[in-house]
């Protein structure tokens, strides 16, 4: 066996031996995807962690995602391969931050992006995934005052699509941001023919000139569906993985080459494997921090798909 293979088939045994479960971001690296059970988008994964009957978590992606894990899945252990794969726009915005705006505008809605910290969830009234933050804005009552946490450009969408007013955190991907109009002017030239296709978390110059703006989940059920043959993908190269093995007869381009997320590629098969070994690095929650942001993740899943 070539020495991929190798550690393929060692993780499948250690998996079956720890009773526990492999899931993989869209975001990450080929190999990790294709050995993982799940993949998929940070929020549908860990409610997966909470609704698998394995006891063990080994969550391939970065670290909000393994406390969102912990907080929807508190009886089960929550490994994180590697423990330094943060999420720079998570970590623009912290509690005291929060804190702060709350003390000053105490009637304010906090709409809070599951990319962020445990913490920062805890101290929100909702949560929303680049999905469904439409739906989420759109349930709130008109008179309320909205605040959106961390991501600028994401809440910069959402104002325009829902028609309601926002404040928002000046925070942004560091990933997303760099894909420029240049960039995608390029490709479009280039294939002319294909789909335009990004993330909300991309400047608001690009999501104007795109076909389509959605997240990672609803890319997937795009391009799916959608009778072009060609498409051009702007967010994290990793998406491209699952959208040719499910497309077989359609090709997909990535923007740019700078769409690539340093922390998601940082796992590798031995981390995996080596943290399957030690059941190690653990990632908990406070029992406090915990029920107040699991408050706030309850309030985003009772929203309705469809909201006018």
């Amino acid at each position: 066996m070539t020495g991929q293979d190798g550690l393929k088939g060692e993780i499948r045994k250690l998996l079956r031996e720890r009773n526990a479960v492999m899931l993989a971001h869209n975001y990450q690296r080929d190999e990790i995807q294709e050995i993982a059970d799940i993949t998929g988008d940070s929020l549908g994964l860990s409610q997966e962690a909470a609704r698998c009957e394995a006891q063990v978590i080994v969550f391939c992606g970065v670290h909000f995602m393994a406390e969102s894990a912990a907080i929807l899945a508190p009886d089960k252990t929550v490994l994180l391969p590697r423990l330094d794969a943060g999420c720079p726009m998570a970590d623009m915005i912290t509690a005291d931050d929060l804190r702060d705006y709350r003390a000053t505008h105490p009637e304010a809605v906090v709409v809070t992006y599951v990319n962020s910290s445990a913490e920062v969830k805890a101290l929100s009234d909702i949560c929303c995934t680049s999905g469904n933050a439409v739906n989420v804005v759109r349930s709130i009552p008109e008179n309320r005052e909205i605040y959106m946490v961390p991501d600028r450009n994401l809440a910069l969408y959402v104002e325009k699509a829902s028609g309601r007013r926002l404040t928002w955190f000046d925070g942004f991907c560091p990933t997303h941001e760099r894909l420029k109009v240049e960039a995608a002017e390029r490709a479009r030239e280039a294939h002319p023919d294909a789909l335009l296709v990004v993330h909300p978390e991309c400047p608001p110059e690009v999501v104007e000139m795109a076909d389509a703006v959605l997240s990672t989940a609803g890319m997937y059920s795009f391009c799916r569906r959608s009778e072009a043959r060609e498409f051009l993908i702007g967010t994290e190269m990793g998406i491209l993985y699952r959208l040719r093995k499910e497309n077989p007869g359609k090709t997909f381009h990535l923007v740019s080459r700078a769409l690539i997320c340093p922390n998601m590629k940082l796992t590798t098969l031995e981390d995996v494997r080596d943290s399957l070994e030690s059941l190690s690095p653990v990632v908990t929650v406070s029992p406090d921090i915990r029920s107040k942001a699991l408050s706030a993740l309850d309030a985003m899943l009772r929203v309705p798909r469809d909201v006018s």
